[in-house]
């Protein structure tokens, strides 16, 4: 499985209606439905926002909506889309702004379904990892050691804050996790305990 990096678009017009395909990256079934929640108050002005998510290591979450459109012509096929690509924490949405003239049952399953192809072309995913969340607060001189090792670790999401000390937060993969803990330590004589939680 791979997994969804970040934010894409891709939009196509059929026949005057509007169909408007967007990626988010969400690692939950809660995260997706939050999501979801954001784009219709987006497009509340549209008629159908369809949606399709799969979440998971192995993609064994999911699930789709045809939000008002004829059942089977709108979910399904994105969510078929959506589940042989091969990639994981993904909410793929669909919003249509009807343009006056009705598809049919055909049409619909392929406007949504190429809808949901030209989104995944042109977004970015990378294979998945497992990955563990990681926190810890130090002082500026342990703080300057420990983000020169940053490199030798898979560290992303990373934000900073200053004050007194600096405090970080970000996500490693779980296998390094343990190993970035004890650097820090070593680095800090013992004074910088690391936290590891997992990913939400």
């Amino acid at each position: 499985m791979n997994v969804l990096l970040d934010y894409a678009r891709a939009e196509q017009v059929v026949r005057n209606s509007r169909f408007i395909a967007e990626v988010f990256p969400v690692s939950t079934q809660a995260l997706a439905r939050d999501t979801l929640r954001d784009v219709k108050l987006r497009y509340k002005d549209a008629a159908h926002v369809v949606h399709a998510f799969v979440t998971g290591a192995q993609g064994e979450t999911n699930g789709m909506s045809d939000d008002g459109e004829p059942g089977g012509t709108a979910g399904r096929p994105v969510l078929d889309v959506l589940r042989g690509s091969g990639i994981t924490n993904i909410l793929l949405t669909v919003t249509r702004y009807f343009g006056g003239t009705l598809l049919g049952t055909g049409g619909l399953v392929r406007a949504y379904g190429d809808s949901a192809k030209q989104v995944l072309a042109v977004c970015r995913s990378e294979p998945f990892v497992a990955k563990q969340h990681i926190s810890f607060s130090a002082d500026y001189p342990v703080y300057e050691a420990v983000r020169r090792r940053y490199e030798q670790y898979h560290v992303s999401a990373l934000t900073e804050s200053y004050g007194a000390a600096v405090t970080v937060h970000a996500d490693i993969w779980a296998e390094e996790a343990a190993a970035f803990a004890a650097d820090v330590k070593n680095m800090s004589k013992g004074k910088t305990e690391v936290q590891i939680t997992p990913c939400i």
